[in-house]
């Protein structure tokens, strides 16, 4: 479970800081963007093409639940209200040993399985 207590957050999965095979991070209000999720990936360095998405089930100050499942073909993200983000595995590995959140956001429990 997790809070959202500020306008941004986000998750990186993958293998190191320069290879994200998966950044997930919702906007409340930053840099221009509202209530807009922007998920992508990073190889060597370089951000590749955005994907947005326009359900946003999040508030300010909610605790919330998400799911992040994958394969070597796809993310998975369940959102609170049980839509599904498919997201390209771009890097295409089924175990990455990188994980980080960062931004506004407070972790009240996390589960790996």
């Amino acid at each position: 479970m997790l809070t959202w207590v500020g306008p941004i957050f986000s998750i990186n999965v993958g293998h190191s800081e320069d290879s994200i095979a998966l950044h997930f991070n919702p906007r409340f209000d930053f840099g221009g963007d509202q209530n807009v999720i922007v998920c992508n990936s990073k190889q060597d360095g370089c951000w590749s093409d955005e994907h947005r998405e326009g359900n946003f089930p999040f508030q300010l100050g909610e605790e919330f639940k998400m799911t992040i499942s994958f394969d070597n073909d796809e993310f998975r993200i369940k959102l609170p209200d049980d839509h599904v983000i498919n997201f390209p595995n771009r890097l295409g590995d089924d175990k990455y040993k990188h994980i980080n959140v960062q931004g506004d956001v407070r972790i009240n429990s996390f589960k790996m399985k």
